[in-house]
């Protein structure tokens, strides 16, 4: 038997997993501190979003002491609203499929810059379940391991053999 043969998944030709940002391939086996990893990036990414809204704060007291008007102060907190309620949706879907790459996702992306904070309570609140995008990865690494092994198992071996036995490819050889 040769060495190509004997390797599987991931010590040779396999599928390898795709790393999640902050977990690496952990996520595969739940292995490496991966509980400690999800709390900790849950817990900053939580801290980041509440730093944010302070910093939201002080630039609404700032248009506050402007003195520009309820209407504009109202446009501003209904935008950051519908821009964070926006960039949840989108981040929330993000770790279920992949984007399509539309120009509709593209158009979208100066509205989740601008919500970046709904943006960081998805990811904290998607941490609390796995590790964000753990499933799609997880589906498309047991999907290509599937794959992997069915063509793996499917050969019968040297190609020029099964010629020789009278198999695919026509007649046998030395005729």
């Amino acid at each position: 038997m040769s060495d190509h043969t004997q390797h599987s998944g991931t010590d040779g030709g396999g599928p390898r997993p795709e790393p999640i940002r902050y977990f690496g391939t952990t996520w595969v086996e739940h292995d490496g501190h991966y509980g400690l990893r999800r709390a900790a990036v849950a817990a900053g990414s939580l801290v980041t979003a509440f730093a944010a809204a302070l910093v939201l704060r002080f630039a609404y007291q700032g248009l506050s002491i402007a003195e520009v008007g309820g209407f504009v102060n109202g446009l501003v907190v209904v935008m950051f609203a519908v821009c964070s309620a926006i960039a949840f949706r989108k981040t929330w879907e993000g770790y279920t499929r992949r984007p399509s790459g539309s120009a509709s996702d593209d158009a979208l992306r100066g509205l989740r810059t601008i919500g970046f904070i709904g943006s960081l309570i998805a990811y904290a609140l998607r941490c609390f379940v796995e590790a964000p995008g753990e499933q799609l990865r997880r589906a498309e690494y047991e999907r290509a391991k599937a794959q992997y092994k069915r063509r793996r198992t499917t050969r019968s071996g040297n190609p020029a053999h099964r010629d020789a036995k009278g198999g695919k490819g026509g007649a046998p050889k030395g005729d």
